[in-house]
């Protein structure tokens, strides 16, 4: 006797939903992972979903995904992703790298608690998670698959993987510094590529912002070795049809943002203006500047016939980058004497030469003297260690500032202040043309010493936004 037909109830559709569509799987998997936010659906999460599929049945080896933050690039990669494979297969070994281990262990704290949802356990039974390897950065399944955890430049002795997921290989600071970037891009091509288990049929994902056009999206596509790309800026620069579906395809015409319902255009031009041109330009339009174009632009620079009248409230303040030794052929010392009033900076002086030690200390009390300032900023190197320390004994308002990032970083960070209007510079100084032509030229000029003490400035006035101490040392 045939049994009867009964249309299956609502419980089990959406079973069958999350088992077998990927977009039903990363809207539930984002409700266990964010449940107080509300999840805002959009196309570009269909093209995500579409192209990981991709990979997650083998049809695609190797997928770059470049995308602004705040997107969801990291829940649909590095959580939704991995689970949504070992639910299909718990078998499959994944590793899942990141930045930073701190970041790494976050996203396996999420994906842990996605494989421990009750939903999960009822749509993929035999995906189990085995006790005895469950630990911050690994875990592993009954049937021996497993998602590994790590950060860039991170061991990987004895490790390996079917599936490799990289989420934000760096932040956005150290893409700055070549160094760096270089460590980046050694350690996928040196240890990372050959962690796959299977050369022939493993898979490799990047989803990242860019952040430099020689970061590690720069270097796969440069080199051309089968990558398929997926690139999503924030405002569409040109008219596109984007592969949304086995037959589907979404059509972005110019000038739309990518996400509006959560980032309309309105929103992103604010953004724009705050992080300015170059940043936005590479973390939200992922269209890096080359280096080649000058950091500061000249039409950035406002100019003054007079400073800001003593009605208004200001401020005096000094900025030193001194000679790497007592008295060099070829480096200068430099002061600055800046006017702060509000969120302006108005450049009062320039001092700059090559001086014995004697000498410099000695210009240092007589700068000191002329434009009393309420802070000299030192940098806490070389000559300006025993500088700032003398100064100090003599009372007078020092600020030791310790750099921590390369030049060009330090530049790089502040230069929206500059490209935001808040910089002053007189119509005429004799000391004008080559300040304007050593700015202008950075990071490619013969000097940067310059340079170095508006960035100090600069970083130190932000520092002092956030209301901390004058009289203490700050990083830069």
């Amino acid at each position: 006797m045939t049994a009867p037909f009964r249309l299956p109830d609502r419980s089990d559709l959406l079973a069958a939903a999350l088992r077998q569509d990927f977009i039903s799987f990363i809207r539930k998997t984002f409700a266990t992972v964010s449940p107080s936010v509300e999840y805002v659906h959009g196309w570009h999460i269909e093209a995500m979903a579409w192209h990981l599929n991709e990979v997650a049945c083998g049809r695609m080896r190797r997928l770059i995904i470049t995308m602004p933050p705040r997107n969801m690039k990291s829940i649909i990669s590095s959580v939704a992703l991995p689970a949504f494979v070992l639910g299909h297969d718990p078998t499959r070994r994944i590793v899942a790298v990141s930045y930073a281990t701190d970041l790494a262990a976050k996203h396996s704290a999420d994906f842990r608690a996605v494989m421990r949802a009750p939903w999960y356990r009822e749509i993929f039974p035999a995906t189990v998670i085995d006790r005895k390897k469950d630990t911050e950065l690994e875990i592993r399944t009954t049937e021996r698959g497993s998602r590994f955890a790590t950060s860039v430049g991170g061991s990987l002795t004895g490790r390996g993987g079917d599936l490799i997921v990289i989420d934000d290989p760096q932040k956005p600071l150290d893409a700055l510094s070549p160094t760096k970037r270089r460590l980046a891009i050694d350690w996928f091509s040196n240890t990372l590529l050959s962690r796959l288990d299977d050369k022939r049929t493993g898979a490799i994902v990047v989803v990242m912002q860019r952040l430099h056009v020689d970061d590690l999206v720069g270097h796969l596509l440069e080199a051309q070795d089968g990558w398929v790309h997926l690139n999503l800026p924030a405002i569409a620069d040109r008219r596109e049809m984007i592969r949304i579906g086995d037959r589907a395809t979404f059509t972005r015409e110019p000038e739309t943002a990518l996400h509006p319902a959560r980032e309309p255009l309105e929103v992103l031009e604010s953004l724009k203006v705050a992080l300015g041109t170059n940043v936005f330009a590479a973390q939200y339009q992922q269209a890096p500047v080359p280096e080649g174009g000058a950091m500061i632009k000249r039409e950035w620079l406002k100019r003054y016939q007079a400073l800001p009248p003593s009605s208004v409230r200001q401020f005096t303040v000094q900025s030193w980058d001194t000679a790497q030794k007592p008295g060099s052929d070829s480096d200068f010392s430099v002061c600055t004497t800046w006017v702060v009033a509000g969120s302006a900076v108005y450049l009062k002086d320039v001092f700059r030469g090559r001086f014995d030690y004697p000498t410099l200390k000695r210009e240092a009390a007589r700068l000191y003297a002329a434009h009393k300032p309420v802070a000299i900023l030192i940098e806490d190197a070389s000559t300006g260690t025993p500088l700032a320390q003398e100064l100090q004994r003599e009372g007078k308002p020092v600020i030791p500032i310790r750099p921590e990032m390369e030049k060009v970083t330090r530049m790089s960070v502040r230069s929206v202040a500059i490209e935001a209007g808040q910089f002053h510079l007189p119509v005429a100084a004799p000391w004008l043309a080559d300040f304007e032509a050593e700015l202008l030229s950075f990071p490619n000029g013969r000097f940067d010493d310059q340079v170095d003490t508006v960035s100090q400035l600069l970083n130190w006035l932000h520092y002092r936004s956030l209301n901390l101490p004058l009289q203490t040392s700050y990083h830069a």
